[in-house]
């Protein structure tokens, strides 16, 4: 009964939403035609008043009732074959506009009396301005978006939309580098081969990173995050495990285990389909008998324990553990047959026997027990030592404990042998790396950089040099008397500011960790960083000045800075309301900003001192939503927007044949076909069109990036998809020549910067679109005029 008065409920409110939206767009109409037209503002006389937008409503004013006389109630913007003066429109047959408008309100009015009550409070807050009419010419096309449809208009230079056709673009793109380190929440995920590559994961992919070379390879067969590692005792074959994951409509996938070479990239098996649960959790090769068998945990209730001859594909045996978290598990590095597992308030001590596994739990005895313990290594005189969460290095016996050495403040996260015996040690609050003899005695020590957070794994590099993963997804080399530096650096939380500078391969993230970063994508590496000093903000969106010189940055609260890019000084700071920023766009010559806010308004200033000062303008109004993206027109007069509530609006009476400057709008007739059918309307989170003009990317829910011809204005169009996130896909967009196009998850936190391949030639023969819709996801750089 709840279910059916939650839907009834959410019914009742789209169609209240529905009817706010065609109100606005009649008394838009009247109010038009009652200020005559005839006052042709120009932007320089419009300061510090309203910027009065042409509209476009693509939200209906009603729900279909199956017959399109019902769903036409509404007055609709006029369309015809060719553009007509207003004056004649005074002909009309059916008493003038004035009057015709008059009667469709009247009419609506009728239709409203049943939600009277429901409307009221909500009309009282509906903001209402005055338009300039405008002329819409050529056919229509409607999309449906949630069944609610949605008008495209055709521009008139598309004499015959049937026979335009979609194809495959003539680009595709391979992975070129990957950003960031899943250290936050995975643990012994770092791990260096003789090749001299580091072997780390994040989100969907395998990264091989040659340290001394600095370049990556990527394993890329899992369809979601990985979660671990296990490296073959002949430090070629690894096995990588990953979540069960989620299809685009909400069914659970089936997780497995990839074994491959590390070599080839080559896939050599595939285990586990169909037995595990959730996810795979903890991973081990046997050693004693050459890596024969494969220990599996996995990630249901009972994180069922399993062992395969990984090779010919057989599970041998499979137990529950235990209802509580699992941290890890290996073999006894002396005899296959005796298994470790660790985790919340445990350690078990498991014998495979006649294909039964049986368990042996670990007595604390007069030991505190802790409420974790983290990690374990075998010693060379075959003791089992483990970390746990008290920082406490326990050394075990047959399942009971020998002896107990205070080791760090706060948790032990993990521990790693040095070939001779020596033992590494890793703490969590206090960030330090020990090195300990084999009878546990501290030989040296060494604290990592607070900004890195702690320690979360150690990987030995020559006895002397280490890798260092680390809690906040870096990953740093050094050494006890050196010190550590990143190699590799990421964000800690979701990310969806992303923008590209005009005239260099340099771009900027920004996130709800509050970090602003500005990467090099020639060099792969983070330039420099900067904290947003409120703990309460974060970063959603960014755009570069046209010049280059300064990037500004919309945060949670309303508020916007201005970072120079040579000083990293806050060189502006200027709020507008107190929702947050979902746009940040420059007109193409730099003179204008316009800031996308969900207070549902777009405020726009001027631009002078190369970027430095900033005075208010105005603003434009009449979105009855959240503003979600938003583009300049080629000339700087003309903002396009849409809306939470998929509406399209064009702000000053911009023709339908307007080119844009960028292409970032996700709703729109040259954009249309990006949409499969039945779409959600947050299915599609950003998209971006090439420098180029000659494709277009997008960003979607279901963790993928599209790459489509652009145009791309009709239904079904196909594409390519690439595969390599683990979360929904928040931004993409394209470097300053398009060789590159970025892509970037949300709780993946992962960077992914795609080749573009066959970017640079070729004719564009196809018939040339003047862009006719907009929106901006999270940002983008105008280039050259573009």
């Amino acid at each position: 009964m709840m279910s059916l008065m939650e839907v009834r409920l959410q019914a009742q409110e789209d169609e209240i939403t529905l009817l706010k939206s065609s109100l606005a767009d009649a008394l838009r109409k009247l109010h038009a035609f009652e200020e005559e037209m005839g006052k042709d503002q120009t932007w320089s006389s419009l300061v510090e008043e309203t910027i009065q937008p042409t509209t476009v409503r693509t939200l209906q004013q009603q729900q279909s009732k199956g017959s399109e006389d019902s769903q036409g109630s509404c007055p609709q913007t006029p369309t015809s074959s060719s553009p007509a003066p207003p004056k004649e429109l005074a002909s009309s047959p059916h008493g003038g506009p004035l009057s015709s408008i008059r009667e469709e309100e009247n009419m609506l009015c009728v239709d409203l009396q049943k939600w009277n009550q429901a409307l009221a409070g909500c009309l009282n807050s509906l903001v209402l301005c005055i338009l300039p009419f405008i002329l819409l010419t050529g056919q229509s096309i409607k999309m449906f978006i949630r069944g609610r449809p949605i008008t495209m208009y055709i521009p008139s230079n598309i004499l015959n939309y049937e026979e335009l056709r979609m194809d495959l673009p003539s680009q595709k793109l391979d992975l070129d580098w990957v950003y960031g380190y899943r250290g936050r929440d995975c643990r012994a995920n770092l791990y260096l081969l003789p090749s001299g590559e580091a072997v780390y994961f994040i989100a969907c992919v395998v990264v091989l990173y040659h340290i001394r070379n600095q370049t990556q390879r990527h394993y890329q067969k899992h369809t979601d995050c990985v979660r671990c590692l296990a490296i073959h005792p002949d430090k070629v074959r690894v096995a990588s495990g990953q979540t069960a994951g989620v299809d685009k409509d909400g069914k659970p996938l089936q997780p497995f285990v990839h074994i491959w070479d590390s070599k080839t990239l080559v896939t050599l098996q595939q285990i586990g389909l169909g037995t595990f649960e959730r996810g795979v959790g903890a991973l081990a090769f046997s050693s004693s008998d050459n890596g024969t068998f494969l220990c599996v945990i996995d990630d249901s209730n009972e994180h069922m324990i399993s062992v395969w001859d990984w090779n010919k594909n057989i599970k041998h045996t499979e137990v529950k553990s235990t209802n509580e978290a699992v941290l890890g598990v290996d073999f006894s590095p002396t005899d296959t047959n005796n298994i470790i597992s660790c985790g919340k308030s445990h350690v078990y001590f498991w014998t495979l026997s006649a294909g039964t596994l049986t368990k042996k739990q670990g007595i604390f005895g007069k030991y505190k027990k802790p409420k974790f313990v983290l990690c374990f290594v075998f010693s060379l005189t075959g003791d089992v030592l483990t970390g746990d969460s008290e920082g406490n290095i326990l050394t075990w016996g047959k399942s009971a404990i020998m002896k107990q050495t205070r080791a760090h403040e706060g948790s032990v996260f993990t521990m790693c042998i040095l070939q001779g015996g020596a033992i590494l040690s890793g703490g969590g609050k206090d960030r330090k790396i020990i090195r300990w003899s084999a009878d546990l005695a501290p030989e040296r020590e060494c604290e990592i950089p607070e900004k890195f957070g702690a320690v979360r794994t150690i990987a030995d590099v020559d006895g002397e040099e280490l890798l260092v993963g680390t809690t906040r997804n870096a990953i740093l080399r050094g050494t006890f008397s050196d010190g550590f530096v990143a190699i590799v650096q990421g964000h800690v939380d979701e990310m969806w500011g992303l923008a590209t500078h005009p005239t260099q391969n340099i771009f900027i993230t920004c996130g709800n960790d509050r970090q602003v970063c500005v990467w090099n994508a020639g060099d792969h590496k983070l330039d420099w960083c900067a904290t947003l000093e409120v703990r309460e903000e974060s970063g959603l969106c960014a755009d570069f000045s046209p010049n280059g010189a300064v990037v500004s940055v919309g945060l949670s609260t309303g508020r916007w800075v201005v970072l120079d890019l040579q000083t990293k000084e806050v060189v502006s700071d200027l709020t507008d309301g107190n929702e947050q920023l979902s746009v940040m766009r420059y007109s193409p010559d730099g003179s204008f900003l316009a800031v996308g806010s969900h207070d549902n308004f777009i405020y726009i200033y001027n631009v002078t001192e190369g970027g430095r000062r900033y005075t208010r303008f105005g603003k434009c109004t009449g979105h009855s939503s959240f503003i979600t993206h938003l583009d300049w027109s080629k000339d700087g007069k003309y903002i396009m927007s849409n809306s939470g509530d998929y509406e399209i609006l064009y702000c000053k009476a911009a023709r339908l044949n307007r080119e844009w400057a960028s292409y970032t709008c996700v709703l729109g007739f040259h954009v249309m076909g990006v949409w499969l059918e039945g779409s959600d309307g947050t299915d599609i989170n950003a998209l971006c069109r090439s420098h180029s003009e000659r494709m277009v990317a997008v960003a979607d829910d279901f963790c993928k990036v599209h790459l489509f011809q652009y145009p791309c204005p009709k239904p079904k169009a196909p594409s390519y998809k690439y595969e390599g996130h683990g979360s929904h896909v928040t931004n993409v967009r394209f470097t300053h020549n398009d060789s590159h196009l970025l892509s970037m998850g949300g709780k993946d936190t992962c960077i992914l910067q795609w080749r573009v391949k066959g970017a640079g030639t070729g004719d564009h023969s196809k018939e040339h679109l003047a862009s006719s819709s907009s929106v901006c996801s999270s940002s983008s750089s105008p280039e050259n005029g573009r």
